[in-house]
């Protein structure tokens, strides 16, 4: 994941634009809902 320059973290109700660079490509579409987890716990979700 890509931060925007200056952007350190990211909390609860923060909207932002990110660049995430996948291990393995997945079809998407705009406007689709997405969760990002690791280790078992959701760290990101649009």
């Amino acid at each position: 994941v890509e931060l925007p320059s200056g952007v350190e973290m990211v909390m609860p109700g923060d909207n932002i634009k990110v660049t995430v660079k996948l291990i393995n490509p997945i079809a998407m579409e705009e406007g689709l809902r997405f969760a990002v987890r690791e280790g078992g716990r959701t760290v990101g979700a649009g």
